[in-house]
Order: C-alpha cells, then structure tokens, then sequence
C-alpha cells in the first residue's frame, strides 16, 4: 500500500451528557407500558390499546383512535406516543422502490434509513446510532464520528415508518409490508447492545406487543465486538449475525477495521463460528470489494481457508459487496474481472458467495455511503 491509512480513534462510549429521547412505548414491555401509564393517574389497560394503533394498525393520527376517550386521548398519546423523529427528505431510486429517507431527531441529531422493495420481500435498513465510533476509514458513516447512541424506540419508529409506507401504498408495487430488517445504517449495532435488542424484541414480539416479525427476517451487523456477540449468542433470539471482515489477515484488516486492534481475525471469526454452532443460523460474512486493497487472488483463497478451519458444515456464507463510493475517497470499487476471481476462488473451498445487489448508489443510500447531512 502506497500511503498508511489514516484512521480517527475508537469511539465505544456515546459522549456523557446528551439528553435522553422521550420516552415511547416501543421502549417498553407490556408490563412496562401499562406501569407507566398507571403511574401517570391513566387506566393501564389503555395501553394494549395505544400498542394496537402503533404496532397493528400502524396509526399515526391520534383522531383515528377512536376506542380512546376525547378527554383522556391527548394525555395517553403524550404518555406512550411522543413524536421522536421528523423526516427531513426522501430521496427515490429505481423507480421508487428504493426510498432514503434523512430523519432528524428530538436533539438534531440527524439519520438515515432505507427501504428497498424487491420482487418477494420488503427491506428496511436502520440505522442504530447517529454516526458510528468505529472509525473505519472507506465508510463515510465512520469518517463522520459519533454522536450519540439511538434509543430502542428510535430505531423501532425507522421500521414503522416504513411499515406505514408499506401498507399505505406509498412504494410502488401496491400496499405490502416490510418482511425484513437489517441493522446496516449507521452506527455499529452491538455498540448499543440494549438498545438493539430492546428493538429487535419488538420487531419480532407478537402484535400488539410488537410488530409480531419473524427473527429469521432480521440481521444484526457487527465489525466484531467479540464479547457482545458472545452475549448476542446467549440471548435465545435466532436473529442472522453478519460479520463485517473485510480482510482475511490481521495486518490489512487492523487498518480497515480498526476494531481489529482490539479483537484479531481468528477471535472474531471464532465468535461468529459459535454464534452459528449455537443458533443453528448461518453467518454471513460481508466483505467490501476494494480495487487494490482487499481483492487479490491469495486473499480470497486465505479467506476460504480461515473459514473452512472451523468446519465445513454450512456454517457461514459470503457476501461480497462491491464498494460504494463516498465523496473525495480514494478507495474504489473492483475490476469486475477480479470480483469474479475471488467468487470462482471462495466457492472452488466450498464458500457458498453472492455480489450484493448495490441499490441506492445514486442517492448515497447504499453500504458504507449513509452520512446524513442535509446538504
């Protein structure tokens, strides 16, 4: 490599004396929900109604909810539905089915968040902190830092919000629903561990208590957080696992993802190997294509090699994503003809690989290209 890397510091911690976001019932259980409203002088069982309008019947106006009495509506929608995030923009691609929308939160802060419908599924990608403290150099959202973390109900109110569009008929395609959630905006998920599975336990709790998803439609992406994804393996919530690696050796991988600084290949990769022993959920692996840096032949055949070394039972698969560009970067995407290289390389061992699907270049909607300004 022709110049070091520059990289900024990790960042694990949100900076201390930021305020908290309001408190929404997505935050809580149902038990907590019905708590807090008793605390409040308010009936408790209102609550199971408040959970149906957000969670079953994707409400938004409290004049739809007629089942709540005119005198108690507006102090029960304060109670358990504050507004918690206003959208900025939506930016379209691919005929509309591809929508980036800038959401800014109660403090400014500000997000982004992705829904792509596809042909047999509806996906939304959220983001779980605004920015990310990670700090690795070709992504734009750790380029910009950290802000905060977001809270259970933020994150939530993402898939909602496009749960709304979804049904409403606002994606071309007619009215459908979200099926899939992938925690890949921005920010590093298992760095907001509660939060992320406060929100993954709503996603996935039965209406009205949640959005009644199935786990086998969310994943959870980490640049590897070893600990957290040994507790993420002990939380009994078959969620998919993928693990941003995107080098096969410690030497360039320190410099990619400087978490590796901290956890090297093997300890990350043994991580990801028990996640998937105990689960029984494959692992997928993603790992930015980059012209010169990651994708030379001898790479692909090391990164077959270190994944076979756990065993070849179906354990993991790749998922190669050609990289997206961010303003002003060096880094650029690979020769096609190397790309297919290192397929023809991972799946000669046995790696069963795909190219991912780049939706959203054209409005920075894609992998690595969330950066939330309002320019």
């Amino acid at each position: 490599m022709s110049e070091p890397i520059k990289t900024l510091p990790l960042v694990f911690d949100e900076p201390r004396g930021r305020k908290k976001p309001p408190r929404h019932l997505a935050d809580l259980d149902e038990a907590g929900r019905k708590a807090l409203l008793e605390e409040m002088g308010l009936p408790g069982f209102r609550a199971r109604q408040l959970s149906t309008h957000y969670f079953a019947r994707l409400v938004d106006d409290p004049a739809e909810m007629t089942d709540l009495p005119a005198g108690q509506r507006d102090d029960l929608v304060a109670a358990l539905l504050p507004g918690l995030m206003t959208p900025l923009r939506t930016m379209e691609a691919d005929k509309g089915t591809t929508r980036k929308t800038l959401w800014r939160l109660f403090d400014g802060a500000l997000v982004e968040s992705v829904l792509m419908r596809y042909p047999d599924r509806a996906t939304i990608c959220v983001s779980s902190q605004a920015g990310c403290g990670m700090a690795c150099p070709f992504c734009a959202t750790g380029q910009g830092g950290l802000q905060r973390n977001m809270s259970t109900a933020e994150i939530v109110e993402q898939v909602v919000a496009g749960a709304r569009a979804m049904a409403r008929g606002e994606v071309p395609g007619g009215p459908g629903r979200v099926s899939n959630v992938v925690f890949m905006g921005m920010g590093e998920p298992l760095a907001n561990y509660k939060a992320v599975i406060g929100a993954v336990r709503r996603l996935t709790d039965p209406a009205p208590a949640g959005l009644g998803m199935s786990a086998r439609g969310v994943t959870v992406s980490t640049v590897g957080l070893v600990p957290r994804i040994k507790q993420l393996t002990e939380e009994g919530i078959p969620v998919t696992l993928a693990l941003s690696l995107h080098a096969p050796d410690d030497e360039l991988r320190n410099e990619l993802v400087p978490i590796n600084t901290r956890f090297s290949v093997d300890e990350t990769v043994d991580a990801a190997w028990d996640y998937a022993r105990v689960t029984k959920r494959r692992v997928s692996i993603e790992y930015a294509m980059m012209r010169g840096i990651n994708d030379q032949a001898w790479r692909a055949d090391l990164l077959g090699d270190v994944l076979n070394a756990r065993g070849d039972w179906g354990w993991v698969h790749v998922n190669l994503i050609p990289l997206n560009p961010t303003p002003g970067s060096k880094w650029t995407a690979s020769d096609p003809r190397d790309e297919r290289e290192f397929v023809r390389r991972l799946e000669a061992k046995g790696i069963p690989t795909t190219v991912r699907d780049t939706r959203g270049r054209e409005i920075d909607g894609a992998c690595g290209q969330l950066a939330a300004t309002e320019a």
